[in-house]
């Protein structure tokens, strides 16, 4: 394993994109360009994908995933990834950043997908994202054209929306969704804006207006845990990342983390993982 840095890697857009967007229809070797495979990394943008052939493997978060085509994939800024290989896969990739995307899908994207859950498409709408990546890629091209980078944000734009609503029906409408679901979401939302800052399950309640015995029956009902399981499991997935990814002791990433009581962040996260942070560490990167 190659020297770790003393923070995680985020990558840009490369230089020559200066629409504020990259769309490409990808190979080993621009997957290896565009530091996708080497190290692991987060983007400062969000990643749609199409897989319209193959096979690909990535990983994120600690998790391989083999995705087979035709299928999509959504990859939020704050996920640590990184593409293990493509076998005979071809795939198009749009970056974009959230000020160019479509407000509702920005909205829907942060709050309601759940990000590195890929899925299938039906034949019907892949015939549209196909067509919608064609058009895309035709339109990339043309730099010179009047009104080049609204025209091609309108364009990406309709492929994301094509992309997340393939996402909204493989989840339950919100109209269906108890009360114990619809709350949960809300924690949930609150928990990884906040995770850092707030610790107690009952800032979470007083945020959400409600009792904290009442949230935690929520989200049990919702999920089978409860509310301090959740907070503990963001904490200890973040430090896991800064484990994994950076040189810093368990103590400052404990600090990083909102804890100046490190043996208490000790023990959260040998309850959570089974292990200490130094044997955590260990293991996965020897």
């Amino acid at each position: 394993m190659s020297k770790k840095t003393t923070s995680i890697p985020v990558h840009s857009l490369p230089k020559e994109y200066q629409e504020d967007f990259v769309f490409k229809q990808v190979t080993p070797d621009d997957l290896n360009a565009l530091n996708e495979t080497e190290h692991a990394h987060r983007h400062d943008y969000h990643i749609f994908s199409l897989v319209r052939t193959g096979t690909f493997h990535i990983e994120i978060d600690f998790e391989r995933y083999e995705i087979k085509a035709p299928a999509v994939l959504y990859i939020h800024p704050s996920q640590i990834h990184r593409i293990i290989k493509i076998e005979k896969a071809d795939v198009f990739l749009l970056g974009m950043n959230s000020e160019n995307l479509n407000p509702d899908y920005l909205r829907i994207s942060e709050q309601v997908i759940e990000p590195a859950k890929s899925f299938p498409v039906k034949s019907a709408i892949y015939t549209i994202l196909d067509q919608t990546v064609i058009l895309c890629a035709s339109l990339f091209e043309r730099k010179t054209d009047k009104l080049y980078a609204s025209v091609l944000k309108d364009c990406f734009n309709a492929f994301v929306g094509l992309i997340v609503s393939q996402y909204l029906e493989q989840i339950e409408g919100t109209d269906n969704l108890s009360r114990y679901d619809i709350l949960t979401k809300k924690f949930k939302l609150l928990l990884e804006r906040d995770f850092i800052l707030i610790k107690q399950p009952s800032d979470y309640a007083d945020a959400l207006n409600i009792s904290t015995s009442y949230l935690n029956e929520c989200v049990r009902n919702a999920t089978g845990l409860p509310v301090s399981h959740h907070i503990h499991q963001r904490i200890v997935l973040e430090a896991k990342r800064l484990l994994f990814y950076s040189d810093k002791s368990v103590k400052e990433i404990a600090t990083e983390l909102g804890y100046d009581d490190y043996p208490y962040f000790c023990r959260i996260f040998a309850k959570i993982t089974g292990t200490t942070a130094l044997a955590f560490r260990n293991k996965i990167t020897h």
